[in-house]
């Protein structure tokens, strides 16, 4: 049996069409056909809290399917679908327009409007099917719906109450149909007569309980949605997030189309409402993910540093404090992902949490040091640096389980993710010659995140005075840096190892993992060069991005998960340390082709994509079931903007900013404003190598 919080790869999701749509608000989320209905035995629904409160939900005039016309997607959790009636016999076109604006919040909002366009009344028989199997999310994503518990339907005048019940679980659907509409169970009706030039309209209101407790509904037929809460914190985002102007329409509307998906994926703390996060992903992933969290707000620093406070912070209320082996809980450990609702898949607790990541402990640490670099204030560096000291403590008592100064993974029981680094899928750590590397594995970007990590601590240490803290964790990374150089390099092949498998064997697999060493500093200077000849001659880079796996491998497929895609925000991690090494051209490479990807996706870089080259076809190709927004994906390009373009790295306990740009001739003159910086907002142009800085926090100076 598959636990909810441990699925790994990609989604197994039939039955839904490209042109579905996806609504996102806080902890509530639709997909539906475009024509607005959603169809029964398909991965469609609306979601609460990990749970599908509709299964099925379709419109009908005359018990004929809608022709659609077009959605016009006002805000990320809203939607009109607009269609026709059926044209009446002997007639060329229909008069009859139907208009369905569809609010996701808490539940869910739908008014129809009929409108008549015609020179006499009509009249038309209007249905509405319902229908709620509360199945679990991850049951929906896995193409695995298993009827669980009692359902029941009930009709009450002109409500139709769904109910759930599982022991001591319960949940709920009400709906409420016109005083008018005969209502049996999943089925309302009603006749209307429309008026020459009129319409008929109704709102509908999907309302949901929880164990006994309803859910306050977020848009009712009396609120203006244009000044719910949700509105006015999408605009106040889009009011504090960087401008950024390059004179190409294509490159402006990317950055502008990934601030307004953060803003969508922002989701809160449930502990603590005024504390927002970033969810990793819609659909399927609205929830604070250890990793994805970490790395997005890391990338957006320059954005938000207060998403990166508020990630920190959750996360280190929820660190780990004992030893559990079905979660992976360990004293210190930072977590993987956190669910709530149904989970009955795995019979564990509501609201489970589950720690099997190998990566998101040092990713913590390094996160807090950049923070620091950023002006974290002295309260939160004191609330914060406990929590980092017990995520070093984990790394070198429970990560390096065997002693031989590596932190590597193997899950504690057959229940948890086989593969915990970034690329989880069950095939997605392999050699060269396709076999699967067995565990217990070292992984070499998470050797490097740890060698991040020991800097971040010793810089810390460093400027709070604390010289033998900075010593001891200066050496920890010196003697790391030198064995893994020693361990993963692969003289023959000029690259470096994937990782370590169980008989310590490096997996020779040529993998963008070793990109993301280079942005943490971990390769030696004299190994660079050849690394780099790799990581983008034609095995890797596609022209749009870097292949998660090169074309020379034998499990190499463009169209997989993690053995030859490409991921943005992997391609971004990369460029970041191509530019670090001195590469800078290669990293401008790498940062145009993923802007022109993003271009081709309608500015809007998916979570993943096909790992085709430019010579093969002239548009990247889109992954099935890749997740659209996506957090680290939206994130992207920010991080190219700061560690690209503009070379921006401030370090303000020392009281400088650095600024060395690197803005490709195809971009034209780069200007930044609105950018956020310890209270400051700095306005930048830059054009090439070069750079204009105004508006630096008092007491700071410029480096160039």
């Amino acid at each position: 049996m598959n636990d909810p919080w441990t699925f790994a790869g990609e989604p197994t999701v039939k039955n839904t069409s490209v042109g579905s749509i996806t609504l996102v608000e806080g902890a509530s989320f639709s997909i539906s056909s475009s024509s607005g209905d959603i169809e029964p035995s398909s991965a469609q629904g609306v979601f609460f809290e990990d749970t599908r409160f509709v299964s099925t939900w379709r419109v009908r005039l005359d018990d004929e399917e809608l022709q659609n016309l077009a959605v016009i997607t006002r805000h990320p959790f809203a939607a009109t679908f607009v269609s026709r009636g059926e044209p009446r016999s002997g007639q060329s076109d229909s008069t009859v327009l139907v208009e369905r604006s569809r609010y996701v919040g808490n539940g869910m909002r739908e008014d129809i409007v009929i409108r008549n366009l015609g020179r006499e009344p009509t009249s038309c028989s209007v249905t509405f099917e319902l229908d709620a199997d509360f199945a679990h999310l991850f049951d929906v994503k896995e193409n695995r719906v298993q009827l669980r518990g009692r359902r029941s339907v009930d009709v009450t005048s002109s409500v139709m109450a769904f109910s759930y019940e599982n022991g001591e679980v319960t949940r709920r659907l009400d709906v409420a149909f016109p005083p008018e509409a005969k209502v049996t169970p999943h089925l309302a009706r009603l006749d209307v007569v429309v008026p020459a030039g009129d319409e008929w309209r109704t709102s509908l209101e999907f309302r949901l309980a929880v164990d006994g407790a309803p859910v306050e509904l977020r848009y009712t037929g009396d609120d203006p949605v244009s000044r719910s809460a949700p509105v006015e914190r999408l605009r106040a985002w889009g009011e504090t997030t960087p401008r950024i102007r390059t004179g190409h329409s294509d490159i402006d509307a990317t950055f502008l189309r990934s601030a307004a998906d953060l803003g969508a994926l922002q989701i809160f703390d449930p502990e603590q409402s005024d504390r927002t996060v970033i969810a990793a992903g819609a659909p399927w992933f609205m929830t604070l993910f250890g990793r994805d969290s970490l790395i997005t707000s890391l990338m957006t620093l320059d954005v938000d540093p207060s998403l990166a406070t508020n990630t920190l912070l959750t996360l280190a209320r929820l660190q780990g404090e004992k030893i559990d082996e079905l979660t992976e809980e360990q004293p210190g450990k930072i977590l993987h992902e956190m669910r709530r609702g149904l989970t009955t898949v795995a019979d564990t607790p509501v609201g489970s949490i589950y720690f099997g990541s190998i990566d998101a402990t040092p990713l913590f640490v390094v996160l807090l040091g950049e923070l620091y670099r950023w002006g974290a204030s002295e309260k939160v560096m004191a609330q914060l640096l406990p929590h980092a000291d017990r995520a070093l403590a984990w790394i070198e008592e429970f990560g390096d389980s065997d002693g031989d100064g590596f932190v590597e993974y193997q899950r504690a029981t057959d229940r948890g993710l086989a593969n915990q680094g970034w690329k989880d899928s069950f095939d997605g750590v392999n050699f060269a010659e396709g076999w699967l590397a067995e565990p217990p594995i070292a992984l070499c970007e998470v050797q490097g995140y740890v060698f991040a990590a020991f800097l971040a601590r010793a810089e810390i240490a460093q400027h709070l005075g604390d010289a033998d803290t900075a010593s001891k964790y200066a050496a920890k990374a010196a003697r790391l840096k030198g064995s893994f150089n020693e361990r993963f390099w692969l003289e023959d092949r000029g690259y470096y190892a994937m990782g370590l498998d169980r008989e310590k064997r490096p997996i020779d697999s040529l993998t963008s993992n070793i990109g993301h060493c280079l942005w943490s500093g971990i390769i030696d200077e004299a190994k660079a060069p050849r690394t780099v000849e790799h990581l983008c001659g034609p095995e890797m880079f596609t022209g749009w991005g870097i292949r998660t796996l090169a074309s020379s491998m034998k499990r190499y497929n463009p169209v997989s998960y993690h053995n030859g895609s490409v991921w943005p925000h992997d391609s971004a991690i990369c460029a970041a340390g191509l530019a670090k090494y001195g590469f800078t051209e290669q990293a401008e490479a790498v940062t145009v082709g993923l802007f022109q990807a993003a271009n081709a996706f309608g500015g809007r870089l998916p979570e993943l994509f096909c790992g085709f080259d430019r010579e093969t076809f002239p548009i990247p190709v889109p992954y099935p079931a890749s997740c659209s927004p996506q957090a680290w994906a939206s994130a992207s390009p920010f991080w190219l903007l700061r560690t690209i373009l503009l070379g921006l790295e401030p370090c303000l306990p020392d009281g400088v900013v650095s600024c060395c740009p690197s803005v490709p001739e195809a971009f034209g003159t780069l200007n930044v404003e609105n950018l956020f910086l310890a209270g400051a907002r700095l306005e930048i142009e830059a054009t090439g190598h070069a750079a204009k800085v105004r508006g630096l926090p008092d007491g700071c100076r410029l480096l160039t």
